[in-house]
Formats: C-alpha cells, sequence, structure tokens
C-alpha cells in the first residue's frame, strides 16, 4: 500500500465513480481500476460496490477512507512544515459551513482569509449541518461550524454564540401583523416545513415542541434553505429558522418573521476540529479568523438574532489552551 493508491482510492469515493475519478486524477480508467485491485489484494478484503448508481465503500472501505483521509492530511501538512517557510500559515484548509452560517460568514471569510494568508487554500463545505457533523470525523473537514456548546468523542470546540429561532410566515397563525415575537403555544397545529431528521433543527424543534407540550404538525420534510424560506413565503406553512437565513433576501422579497418566546427556542454554534489530526498553523489562522469574523459581523448589526458567548483567551485561540466544555445541548 503506498500513497498513490490511498489518493486514488480517495478520489474514488469522493467522486462516487471510477470514471470521474479518473479525470479528476487525470489517469487512465483501467490504471486506476488495477490500482484499486492491487490494494483489496493486498488487504485481503473487498473496498468497493460497484453498481449501477456508481461506486460505494465497503465497511472495510469506510474504515479505510477515514485512515486514508488522516494520511493524506498528514502528508501535506509535512511538505508545508518542512518548506523554507516553515512555520508560517500556508496549505489547504477545509471548513464545513451550515447553509444558515454560511449566507453571512462564507464570503467575509473568504476575503478575510485572501487578504491576510495569501498562501492558505481556503476549501468552504456549505451544506445542511447533518452532513457537516459526518464530514469532520472522518478527515474531510480541518473545521466546521456545528450546533453544539460541548466536546464529543474525539471533537473540541470553542462555543461562540447562540442563536435564536424564529416562525416565518404567517399559515395557521392567529397573530396580528405587527407582533414581532410568536409564543410557542401558538404554533400548535400550524403547518410547519422543517429539515430531516438528520438535521440538527430538526431534533430541537421536535423537543422544544413535546417539552412544552404544544403540538407539532410538520407536513413536509424539506432539506434545501431556499424552499423552505419560499414555501414561508408563499404562504402555505411556516417554518423556523435563524434570522441569518434571510441575511441575502431582500425586505420586499422576505416572509413575516417573528421571534419565538414562552419559551425562546435557541441552540448553540461553535468551531469545532476533530482529533485525528493535529492542527496545522494554517488552520489555527483560520479558526482565529473566523472567531474574529463573526464578533465583529456582529457588531457592525451585519449578524442579528444572536448572543455572543464570552470571547475565548488567546490561548485557546493559539492552540495552546484547550476549551472547556459546557453542558451538553442538542446538535
Amino acid at each position: 500500500m503506498d500513497i498513490r493508491q490511498l489518493k486514488y482510492f480517495v478520489a474514488i469515493i469522493d467522486a462516487g465513480s471510477f470514471s470521474k475519478a479518473a479525470e479528476r486524477l487525470f489517469v487512465a480508467q483501467p490504471s486506476l481500476s488495477q490500482q484499486m485491485a492491487g490494494l483489496e489484494s493486498e488487504l485481503k478484503t473487498k473496498l468497493l460496490i460497484r453498481s449501477a448508481q456508481g461506486v460505494a465503500p465497503t465497511t472495510a472501505g469506510s474504515a479505510l477512507y477515514r485512515h486514508a483521509r488522516v494520511v493524506l492530511r498528514q502528508m501535506e501538512q509535512i511538505r508545508n512544515d518542512v518548506r523554507e517557510d516553515s512555520g508560517s500559515e500556508a496549505g489547504s484548509v477545509a471548513v464545513g459551513l451550515p447553509t444558515t452560517v454560511a449566507v453571512v460568514l462564507a464570503l467575509p471569510l473568504f476575503e478575510r482569509i485572501r487578504k491576510r494568508f495569501p498562501g492558505i487554500r481556503l476549501q468552504i463545505v456549505e451544506g445542511m449541518s447533518g452532513s457537516i457533523s459526518e464530514m469532520l470525523p472522518n478527515g474531510r473537514l480541518d473545521l466546521a461550524l456545528l450546533f453544539r456548546d460541548s466536546e464529543t468523542r474525539g471533537i473540541s470546540v470553542i462555543p461562540v454564540f447562540d442563536e435564536e429561532l424564529y416562525v416565518f410566515g404567517h399559515a395557521g397563525l392567529a397573530l396580528r401583523k405587527s407582533n414581532t415575537t410568536c409564543p410557542l403555544a401558538a404554533l400548535a397545529n400550524v403547518p410547519i416545513v422543517a429539515p430531516s431528521a438528520a438535521n440538527g433543527l430538526r431534533l430541537v424543534i421536535e423537543r422544544t415542541f413535546q417539552r412544552a407540550e404544544v403540538e407539532l404538525n410538520i407536513v413536509a420534510d424539506i432539506d434545501s434553505l431556499p424552499t423552505l424560506v419560499a414555501i414561508a413565503t408563499e404562504g402555505s406553512a411556516c417554518t423556523i429558522l435563524p434570522a441569518s437565513a434571510l441575511a441575502q433576501r431582500e425586505p420586499a422579497a422576505r416572509p413575516v418573521m417573528r421571534k419565538i418566546v414562552q419559551p425562546a427556542m435557541t441552540r448553540p454554534v461553535s468551531v469545532c476540529w476533530s482529533h485525528a489530526v493535529p492542527i496545522s498553523a494554517a488552520a489555527l489562522a483560520v479558526r482565529k479568523a473566523i472567531v474574529e469574523l463573526i464578533r465583529e459581523l456582529h457588531a457592525h448589526g451585519k449578524w442579528t438574532g444572536i448572543t455572543l458567548r464570552p470571547a475565548p483567551d488567546q490561548a485557546t485561540l493559539a492552540g495552546t489552551g484547550g476549551p472547556a466544555g459546557s453542558a451538553l445541548v442538542l446538535d
């Protein structure tokens, strides 16, 4: 087994097919197939399953994928560390951002890193929180913004803020248009569209309603932020999201938005990273930039509906200290 085989294997899983991986790697597909056959022969186990839908890893293949991602990142870090400018912030840093966070943070983060750290190649991966959570432990991401504020097995966190949740839309709501808040009880049996069960927001919604003994009426599972907002705007159902979901929408194109109260519905947001690979100087620089940017965007009124956590100390931001986790909350 060599680095080239691991690189090819990871590329095949990421691409979902041999042909797409061959195109990205600029190698012939028969050569790629031969390398994988050799890898399976050496490890004496089947790693890939081919079907009409593409290629998927076996259980053994999933285990190899996680280790291969770690090894490839370590190799990249070694190359960066032994260059003449050793110790400077350089190399690739992959950051996972849930969609409601990306609409506010992605562009400022890109601009900050490009200006201050030209040696860093930033990779921003946007998606629903469930998929982002899965990508961090297996080495596909260096950092992620996740909805939690305590450490879990293999994952460290820096809690950054708590975001308030709002009901968007008016379908089924017996409230005046002038109301800026919505008691949770007013949402009983109101038609609601929400992300599917794999998304952390869905769990927050379900448990908040359950604890308050309010009847929850989810009429559709929608894993698309634009579609959720469009449905709420059109008026056939409401949805529950943070204020940041409307950050890029013109006021005239926004649905009615009311903060949920009695009880308030909130969720924490933290910068997270995996223990699987030592964090690089470049990743530390990006981590610090994320924390600083969030505070700046809030101070300038560009990120509303959040409450900042106490600023982490410089030792934590620099990677010389460990953040203390607080009580476990829903992800």
